[in-house]
């Protein structure tokens, strides 16, 4: 049907996330259909982030400088620390401009079945940077799974066992509950106990 040029490419596409063979196969057309104004563009965008993108040595962020812009910016709050799972979870909250600390990004969550112990996750820098003076909250945003909550009573664990009385932690979590704008009647049961267990007065 195409060359072996061609059938890389649509190959490749669909490894991407949110794209199978038929979206690859469309994506793929598109791009050469329109050669100078997107594949090209890509090709180059895609040379620039391979050659100079990297993760951030402080925080794991990704981006060309280093340390990256947000640990870079004096502005932000030194004395909280994020910690997400992965990049997109720290985009998204940085999205939401609702928090001006400084992030950690673990790389991955705790998993047996998978084989991910702590030592494969960035722990030991999270920890030598919790025990900085400065610090006094350690904000736990990690996913409401099973690995997420078992990770963030290791990670808790870990802090706790860590502290001084010269350098008391405070170590909290996302609140789960009732979405924005969420019906009762829409809602899971798991997000509904939440929810109760999480009430706060009104």
């Amino acid at each position: 049907m195409a060359g072996p040029e061609i059938e890389h490419l649509m190959q490749m596409l669909a490894r991407l996330p949110g794209l199978g063979p038929r979206s690859a196969r469309r994506a793929a057309l598109y791009l050469i259909k329109r050669r100078e104004s997107a594949l090209e563009p890509l090709a180059t965008a895609l040379a620039l982030v391979a050659e100079r993108v990297r993760p951030c040595p402080r925080c794991g962020n990704f981006d060309t400088a280093s340390p990256c812009s947000l640990c870079a910016d004096p502005r932000r709050d030194d004395a909280v620390i994020c910690v997400v799972e992965d990049v997109d979870d720290l985009w998204a909250l940085e999205r939401t401009r609702a928090f001006s600390g400084r992030y950690h990004v673990l790389g991955g969550l705790l998993s047996a079945l998978d084989g991910i112990g702590p030592e494969d996750l960035h722990l030991p820098r999270l920890l030598e940077r919790a025990a900085q003076p400065a610090v006094q909250e350690v904000i736990l945003a990690l996913p409401a799974t099973i690995e997420g909550q078992t990770t963030a009573h290791y990670i808790a664990d870990r802090l706790k066992a860590a502290e001084t009385p010269e350098h008391p932690l405070r170590i909290s979590g996302l609140a789960h509950g009732v979405p924005v704008g969420g019906e009762l009647d829409y809602l899971d049961d798991g997000t509904l106990s939440q929810a109760l267990r999480a009430r706060r007065p009104v």
